[in-house]
């Protein structure tokens, strides 16, 4: 009784309004919301409640991982990105209650935790993401230019977009840092004329890039490099590029992660820094840190100004694209649900995951329905930081015409 009672008290007011029913785990339900239920949240069994006050995120996630509670809806395709934004949304909701927001213990951002960090993401294997990524492999946000851009299309704007604010010229030199599957730093190799290095931590993105560099013969012209950015010993660079990296690096390290991209940036180079950030401060997440995300941390916008401040840069331009990054993780979600039994199927056999296929599977749906409710409501923003290494746009032409041809 006093459980159930806890979790009335903690849905009330949760959902801005939004008609929900609440099915208990003894069969008792209880609705929310005005009007008709849109969404019916089912508890399979009790969720202890001391597990819960000590990281709601945690405790509901893992539940949610295990199947024990269900969310489901005849009128939402994602059920579950409809009811975490009304929740986001909400003043009351228990996502914004102080009572429930915990951080998490202190992150370890050693090269070797670093490394195994991002490889507990990312080597999953590149068979996995080729399963609900478009064709250029491209894991980060994209860049919808016109409203029925595909996916594929998308993404290909987006490094794009990304080039063409820097304002490059052919035979300069550009460093990637955190170079994912290569689709950025090979285009502006066969597109833009540049010289380019790439860096990555993960094993399975290394063999991608550099068999791609092999067939093509872009030895002289592109390099993939297995290494931290921290321990690169290049000469400076005209360009950099960092695509969804600054998340992983952690809050400690956030300072000297500018202080490097701007140790690598030759006098007036260019720097375009793009990444998730919060607008109301830093923040982590025990669930997607645990699960998702080890090490990672979401960085404040006026935090990271501070820091481009200190390592010496200027801002030229600042751009969100919060909207195009809900976009962006609502089709990876949809692409992913149409290959969930064969992932499912991938992660009992070859993924050696510690979970079964269906707990893995609901751990990524929920991870992905979750971003695109906190891209929607605003919890989290995309940005990206174009950046001098001296005075603002002091070779950059003097409106941003030049970044839209």
């Amino acid at each position: 009784m006093l459980e159930k009672q806890f979790y009335t008290n903690l849905f009330k007011g949760s959902f801005n309004n939004l008609p929900i029913q609440v099915k208990f785990w003894d069969g008792t339900t209880r609705n929310y919301g005005q009007g008709l239920p849109v969404i019916k949240i089912t508890f399979k069994k009790v969720i202890p409640v001391h597990e819960v006050l000590k990281s709601a995120s945690l405790a509901l996630g893992e539940a949610y991982m295990r199947g024990d509670i269900l969310v489901t809806s005849d009128k939402y395709q994602r059920p579950l990105e409809v009811l975490l934004t009304a929740a986001y949304e909400s003043v009351n909701s228990f996502m914004r209650n102080k009572k429930f927001i915990h951080l998490t213990k202190f992150q370890s951002h050693t090269e070797k935790a670093d490394k195994e960090d991002i490889q507990a993401h990312y080597d999953l294997g590149n068979e996995f993401y080729k399963l609900w990524l478009d064709p250029t492999m491209t894991y980060s946000c994209a860049y919808f230019a016109q409203p029925d851009d595909t996916l594929e299309q998308a993404q290909i704007n987006k490094v794009h977009h990304i080039l063409q604010k820097l304002h490059p010229q052919p035979g300069k030199t550009l460093l990637d840092i955190g170079c994912g599957w290569g689709t950025l730093m090979l285009t502006a190799t066969r597109e833009y004329g540049l010289k380019t290095v790439g860096i990555t931590l993960s094993q399975e993105q290394y063999n991608y890039v550099n068999d791609i560099i092999h067939r093509e013969h872009l030895e002289d012209q592109a390099q993939v490099l297995l290494c931290d950015y921290r321990e690169l010993k290049h000469a400076p660079f005209d360009y950099i590029t960092s695509v969804g990296m600054f998340e992983h690096v952690g809050k400690e390290e956030l300072g000297k992660y500018f202080k490097d991209v701007a140790n690598y940036l030759v006098d007036d180079g260019v720097a375009l820094i793009h990444g998730i950030t919060r607008q109301q401060g830093g923040a982590t997440n025990a669930w997607l840190t645990k699960y998702i995300f080890p090490g990672g941390y979401v960085p404040g916008l006026v935090e990271n100004i501070k820091h481009i401040e200190a390592a010496g840069l200027q801002v030229f331009d600042l751009e969100s694209l919060r909207r195009h990054y809900q976009k962006t993780v609502e089709i990876w979600d949809d692409n992913f649900n149409a290959k969930r039994e064969q992932i499912e199927r991938m992660a009992n056999d070859s993924l050696e995951q510690t979970m079964s296929g269906y707990k893995f599977a609901r751990m990524w749906d929920l991870y992905l329905q979750a971003c695109a409710a906190s891209f929607g409501s605003g919890n989290i923003d995309v940005i990206q930081y174009l950046l001098t290494k001296g005075a603002s746009g002091k070779n950059l032409p003097m409106t941003r015409d030049y970044m839209l041809h």
